[in-house]
């Protein structure tokens, strides 16, 4: 279906313009020159290490814990609770919440050229300084340059120029690491001898910090320091010691700078003096120093504590808030008094220092506590109220949130808060200050406990005969719905108690060499075709438009084809779905349709179906003239359509995902839309004889329900669509995705491993790696692919553009004339690769076909092994299963000799695979 990715807006917020940005693909990020000494006006921190279902937890292991149901226990007041609590009051909620925030750290770097203190007579050398006054594990990356050298080609510099410790990077650098000359020494630096014999003309190179991985240069080239005039004014603005060029550099300071003429002698030179034209006249640069300023980003973690106090006396909820961030701390904060956490202002008191900002929220600056470090302040709310929403702002530009979304604590109502216990009666253990983080498995037990009872008394009351009599039925479905709802939760706080992933060896334990079908994997080996592109409707008989390519298709290698959506839809593209049953769409008819399917099949070819389950559009509209009525053989009503879309009026529950507003989200927790749904799966199935699926736009309902489907559906193959936006800090990409495909890895285990998911996650990363030559982001911290693939690859299937991101909509369009290093990964590469119509037809089709024919012939499979050998800033490597090496970047690779002997099979533009012998 047609959706935005938010990457390609963020590619151009950066502090540079788009032009200079594509200009510096070779380097890897350099955010570090004057450009980088500017703030941005606004930024927004989260605290990104909690997911955000979790905010409501009492513990960082319950989910989904409601407050309007929690089991108080007797609070034991801490030094900081002693004014608000007394021993007759009730800790109810109790939870400390990581902030991260980026700080920017300005620095210098020096550059100083001089002659050596340690010099003789007759030998005349030079010492080279670079330093930098930032803390970081810093590396020089350099490189010489000779006077008839071209371009900007490095070379490694002889061996009486490298410092110890240097080591050599291929073929053309070395890599120097900086040092501190003392402990108390604020720079570190590295100094490089110039022998005065040496042809070298210029030293050129990058510094790189390898704590955050993060490369730095010189106005987005590299660095570049001349050793004779004659080079003093070429290169561009990235010459250090230029002359009249340090104006450029605000607040740079040039200490001293002199040239000497002094003509290079032309006797005296070793043997491997490089040739010069004889009129051109030379001089040494005698010494030089310039500063350069250097900024930094460092994240820098904080928390924020929420502990939320019943009164018993009063009733009212006491809310106290402590922080440990620096300065002047504001909560812009409100109340909620339902589910829908819709703001508004309690009514007052309010807290010391509180303003009403546009009536709409109020502002309390925290006190400072007594010991100085850090914040704190307390609110006091009345009964009623559902829930507590904030943010905390440090000043104008820096706000920090959850994800991107409001802080929300939710408050208990008084009935769920019991008597004081007395004599006779169990207590429940007290909670300390480090109740969360010591008594884990006693929470545990407490409130799975009480989830349970729960539980037990609505099972109670709904089987009671005396009961059932007296209630009506949308009461005994209001208690079904609960009982649900309650299983879920306990179902969360199981899933919360063990990691969030596994390695793919720990999921499965499936067999490679006989793997088990199923609908999230197949056998396996797939490898899947999107047979359509965006404007494949317009033809008005695509089915028989295709139906000519099904030799062409099957001779390439494709196991798998993924057709449009077939049904009758509001829009051309079939993703308005209309009558589910009506199969007349504008790719063709039903008949057509089933012929081709048939013909697919005769290819040994399988064929998945584009099903729509999201949304539905609406035949009719209802009393007020909203569209939410349904017609045909599905002839739904408005308690189909979710209750928490305001555009259409539903009657349904609350959606389990995210809505898409062009349309009628369907609610899914209805029995009767999930058997109707069912029942035309398979319909499709017998009928059409389609294989499997393509799922379009999953995060807008639970992947349970997924589950339901594809159980009864019992496709060959499934895959869903779960496409959200990367992490960006800055508009630049962060190299650590995993909350990314955190979440579609959450989407897929809630499915029970029953459908893969597309790896954007992947794609994602391939976009900037390729557009900014930054290899490097293709490992991820354990030395893993950094995808959805590095973690569960039999469920990732991997591509690089789809008819939403490509074709003529260029939603999220892959990086041009980079397609083939795309597909060289992910064709040699575990997961389940898909190639894009446009792709396979057109003059990629080839390579296309060797790399897809090589994965073949060497049984590479969604669960092959991956050993990532190099993933510099231009280059990666990796090899699979042993059997298979390929390479991307424009760098230079080989495989290693060893017990295999490697025949170069496929080589393209900055790509390059190996097969084992």
């Amino acid at each position: 279906m047609s959706a935005v990715s938010v990457e390609p807006f963020l590619r151009y917020s950066r502090f540079e313009k788009p032009g200079y940005a594509r200009s510096r693909r070779k380097a890897a990020i350099t955010v570090t020159t004057a450009a980088l000494i500017k703030s941005p006006s606004s930024f927004n921190c989260c605290c990104s290490l909690i997911p955000r279902r979790k905010l409501l937890s009492n513990a960082s292991y319950f989910p989904f814990l409601d407050l309007h149901r929690v089991k108080t226990h007797t609070a034991r007041a801490s030094s900081t609770d002693t004014a608000l609590v007394e021993s007759t009051n009730d800790v109810v909620f109790k939870e400390t919440f990581p902030l991260s925030r980026t700080e920017m750290t300005e620095g210098k770097i020096f550059v100083r050229l001089d002659q050596s203190k340690a010099k003789e007579k007759e030998d005349q050398w030079q010492q080279l300084t670079v330093g930098c006054s930032l803390p970081g594990k810093w590396i020089l990356h350099w490189g010489v340059s000779y006077l008839d050298d071209t371009g900007s080609e490095w070379d490694q510099p002889p061996e009486n120029m490298r410092p110890p410790g240097s080591i050599p990077v291929k073929d053309y650098a070395i890599e120097t690491p900086l040092k501190k000359a003392s402990e108390g020494d604020k720079f570190h630096q590295v100094k490089i001898g110039i022998d005065p014999k040496s042809p070298v003309a210029a030293l050129n190179f990058v510094l790189k910090d390898e704590e955050t991985g993060v490369w730095y240069q010189h106005k987005g080239r590299d660095f570049k320091v001349p050793l004779v005039d004659c080079l003093l004014d070429s290169g561009g603005g990235n010459v250090i010691g230029a002359k009249g060029g340090f104006s450029m550099w605000p607040g740079a300071m040039l200490s001293n700078m002199f040239l000497k003429a002094d003509a290079l002698a032309s006797e005296g030179k070793d043997s491997s003096s490089r040739s010069k034209d004889p009129k051109q006249e030379t001089r040494k640069v005698e010494g030089f120093y310039e500063e350069l300023p250097i900024a930094k980003f460092a994240v820098i973690e904080n928390s924020v504590t929420v502990s939320v106090i019943k009164c018993l006396k009063t009733a009212k909820n006491l809310l106290y808030l402590v922080t440990d961030l620096p300065g002047e701390v504001v909560v812009h904060w409100g109340v909620c008094r339902d589910d829908a956490k819709k703001w508004e202002i309690p009514a007052a008191p309010h807290p010391p220092e509180t303003t009403v900002f546009k009536n709409k929220a109020l502002r309390t600056v925290l006190q400072a506590k007594e010991d100085g470090n850090g914040r704190s302040g307390s609110f006091t709310l009345d009964e009623d109220l559902v829930g507590f929403l904030f943010v905390l702002k440090l000043n104008d530009s820096t706000w920090l949130n959850c994800m991107g979304n409001d802080f929300y604590i939710a408050l208990p109502i008084s009935s769920s808060i019991p008597a004081l216990s007395g004599a006779g009666q169990s207590e429940v253990a007290p909670v300390s200050e480090n109740t969360v983080g010591a008594d884990q498995e006693v929470s545990h037990a407490i409130y799975t406990d009480g989830i349970i009872n729960e539980i037990r008394s609505l099972v109670s009351d709904f089987s009671s005969e005396k009961r059932q009599k007296t209630k009506t039925k949308e009461a005994q479905e209001s208690i079904l719905q609960e009982i649900e709802k309650l299983a879920a939760e306990a179902y969360s706080i199981f899933r919360s108690s063990i990691p969030t992933f596994l390695d793919e060896t720990a999921l499965e334990s499936e067999a490679t060499e006989a793997p088990k079908i199923c609908s999230g994997t197949g056998t396996g080996h797939e490898i899947l075709l999107q047979g359509f592109n965006w404007e494949s409707h317009k033809l008005g008989h695509w089915y028989m438009e295709l139906k000519q390519k099904i030799e062409e298709i099957s001779s390439l290698g494709f196991t798998v084809v993924w057709l449009p959506p077939p049904t009758e839809s509001v829009s051309p593209e079939g993703y308005m779905p209309k009558d589910l049953y009506n199969l007349n769409s504008r790719y063709g008819n039903i008949d057509e349709l089933k012929d081709l399917v048939k013909r697919f099949h005769g290819k040994g070819v399988k064929v998945l179906g584009d099903a729509v389950l999201n949304h539905r559009c609406a035949h009719y509209k209802n009393g007020n003239g909203v569209w939410n009525i349904f017609g045909g053989r599905l002839n739904w009503d408005d308690r189909a359509v979710v209750a928490d879309d305001p555009h259409f009026q539903g009657r349904g529950n609350k959606s389990s995902g995210d809505n898409f507003h062009a349309a009628p989200n369907i609610d899914h927790s209805q029995e009767f839309v999930r058997k109707d749904l069912k029942e035309w799966l398979l319909w499709l199935r017998k009928e059409i004889g389609y294989d499997g699926w393509r799922l379009d736009f999953v995060r807008g309902f639970w992947g349970g329900y997924v589950k339901d489907y594809l159980d009864a559906s019992e496709p060959y193959f499934a895959v869903g669509e779960y496409w959200d936006s990367l992490s960006y800090t800055y508009g630049e990409l962060d190299h650590d995705q995993d909350a990314h495909r955190q979440r579609i890895v959450d989407w897929i285990n809630a499915t029970s491993g029953t459908a893969g998911a597309f790896d954007v996650t992947t794609k994602g990363i391939l976009h900037t790696t390729l557009e900014r030559c930054e290899y490097w982001r293709l490992s991820d911290q354990k030395g893993k692919p950094p995808g959805v693939v590095g973690w569960w690859p039999s469920r990732a299937v991997t591509f690089i553009e789809n008819h939403d991101t490509g074709s003529t909509q260029g939603h999220w369009r892959f990086p041009s004339g980079k397609e083939m290093q795309g597909y060289a990964y992910i064709l040699t590469h575990p997961g389940t690769p898909a190639v894009f119509y446009d792709h396979i037809f057109s003059h990629y089709q080839s390579e296309i076909a060797a790399l897809i024919s090589l994965r073949n012939r060497n049984k590479i499979h969604c669960r092959s092994t991956v050993k990532i050998t190099k993933a510099e800033r231009d280059v990666y490597a990796a090899i699979i299963d042993e059997k298979v090496a390929v390479k991307i970047g424009p760098g230079h690779y080989e495989p290693p000799s060893g017990p295999y002997s490697w025949s170069s099979k496929i080589e393209g533009r900055n790509y390059k695979v190996w097969e084992a012998s």
